[in-house]
């Protein structure tokens, strides 16, 4: 636990881009091997606008990274938030603080931006992907970005999160939202088991569908628990899944341009 700590704690910059490139090509070579769904399309040229997304992405990050550094060392200086304050060891610690950090970070954020209708337009950039693979992870418009930084450095200050475990939770969140969006086909025993755990691209791949009340459901990023214990937690239908959203029927997916502006479209219908 300690060798785990130290390197987290000290995590190289280079070492976190790998972590980012590395987990997109392992799953990208699945996807080669075990699709889900034959899409008919450029991988490379679809792939094109969603790694522009994942670049303005970690710009953002980058500009709130001083914030997230500073907001975890407060805490741990002040002994504020839910680890210090009920002081557990070391590997309680790393499970509560992941729980919290997905809890806020990952979940509340995303159901937020589902419910209401200015955040859900720069959200819909995400859904806008009519052929969902593990690129569109990163798929985020840079105002989205902001919403998500923001509430990561709320679920620091929440948790009360020493650096290690942040650096931990997002490079676990990197990986496996890689991993939940990737359009590889797994054994159902797979899904059963490690389903359990963790958000799997069964379970996440319905989030994706083109019509509600599919698309407000599975919102989970690491665990699945979240969206069993509130209430949004959807199956997956009997009949074929299709990405994407109605309200974008006949507008380019793969159109930087259209894509970045389309928050301010006001001829989309935003209504649940």
């Amino acid at each position: 636990m300690d060798q785990l700590i130290h390197y987290f704690q000290h995590i190289p910059s280079a070492h976190r881009a790998l972590i980012l490139a590395g987990g997109i090509t392992v799953f990208w070579l699945m996807e080669s091997a075990v699709p889900l769904t034959r899409f008919r399309y450029n991988k490379w040229r679809h792939a094109g606008i969603n790694f522009f997304f994942t670049f303005t992405t970690i710009i953002i990050n980058f500009l709130f990274a001083l914030l997230l550094v500073f907001s975890s060392d407060w805490c741990q200086q002040h002994g504020a938030g839910i680890l210090p304050w009920i002081g557990v060891p070391v590997w309680a610690q790393l499970i509560i603080g992941l729980l919290v950090l997905d809890l806020i970070g990952a979940y509340c954020i995303h159901w937020i931006q589902h419910k209401i209708k200015w955040m859900w337009k720069f959200h819909m950039i995400h859904h806008a992907d009519t052929h969902v693979d593990t690129t569109t992870a990163n798929r985020h418009h840079p105002v989205e970005s902001v919403f998500r930084a923001v509430f990561t450095i709320l679920a620091v200050i929440v948790a009360g999160a020493p650096m290690w475990l942040v650096m931990l939770y997002q490079s676990l969140s990197v990986v496996l939202s890689q991993f939940n969006h990737a359009n590889i086909k797994l054994a159902p025993w797979f899904n059963r088991t490690v389903g359990w755990l963790l958000v799997t691209p069964a379970m996440h791949r319905i989030h994706h569908h083109y019509i509600r009340p599919e698309t407000d459901s599975n919102y989970g990023n690491i665990f699945p628990f979240w969206d069993k214990l509130f209430g949004t937690y959807h199956r997956a239908p009997a009949y074929p899944l299709q990405y994407g959203l109605d309200v974008l029927e006949g507008r380019n997916d793969e159109s930087l341009k259209q894509q970045l502006l389309l928050p301010f479209d006001k001829n989309i219908k935003t209504d649940y």
